[in-house]
Formats: structure tokens, C-alpha cells, sequence
């Protein structure tokens, strides 16, 4: 099983967004809710708004993730999971509409904390 497998696995538990939020807690996003709160205010609102909201999720893609984000951001979460940046993106626009839309049942998302 490869680590995307595993990945898709997780997003039917709580696990991916603990360590989506673990990794956040060691950026400047802190969290869950920051990193959807800085992809709003760098453009991606609708998209955001389709994860919180009812009805199918909008895709991001990775290079909307990387524009928002920046290189130095986009480098420092790659570290943290252990993979390289081409995958870390790979993995956040892939997976980060679901685990934004699994973890905000109500349309809200809640600190971590």
C-alpha cells in the first residue's frame, strides 16, 4: 500500500486532519482552521467555501497552492511530512478539500486547540 493509499485510508478516521493540524502547529498557520483562512485570503474562497459547504468540493490545484502559500511555506510543510515538495503538493490538492469538508460536518471548521 502506498503512502496516497494509505492517505485516502486515513481520510475515512480522524487521522489525516490530527496530522495535517500536527504539522500546521509548526508553521505559521497553527492549524487547520489558519491554513483554510490564508487560502481565502489569497483567492481561493470559493473553492473554501465549496469544502465547508454542502454539496461536492471545487479542486485546488497545485499551483494555486503554491501561489498562495509561497515557495519557503510550500518547502516547510514537505520537511515536516518527509517528502519532496512535487509530492507535498501532490498530496495537498489532492486530498485537502476532503479533509477540510470531513472535518467541518457543520460547515464550521474548529481550532485544534
Amino acid at each position: 500500500m502506498g503512502l496516497f493509499d494509505s492517505l485516502k485510508g486515513a481520510l475515512e478516521s480522524e487521522a489525516l486532519p490530527v496530522a495535517i493540524n500536527t504539522v500546521l502547529a509548526q508553521t505559521q498557520y497553527h492549524d487547520l482552521p489558519g491554513l483554510v483562512a490564508a487560502l481565502e485570503k489569497g483567492g481561493l474562497g470559493p473553492q473554501v467555501q465549496s469544502w465547508l459547504g454542502q454539496g461536492s468540493n471545487m479542486p485546488i490545484t497545485e499551483d494555486q497552492l503554491k501561489a498562495v502559500l509561497g515557495n519557503a511555506q510550500v518547502q516547510e510543510f514537505a520537511r515536516h511530512l518527509g517528502l519532496p515538495v512535487d509530492q507535498t503538493l501532490s498530496m495537498l490538492a489532492k486530498y485537502l478539500p476532503e479533509i477540510v469538508d470531513k472535518a467541518s460536518p457543520n460547515g464550521v471548521l474548529k481550532s485544534a486547540a
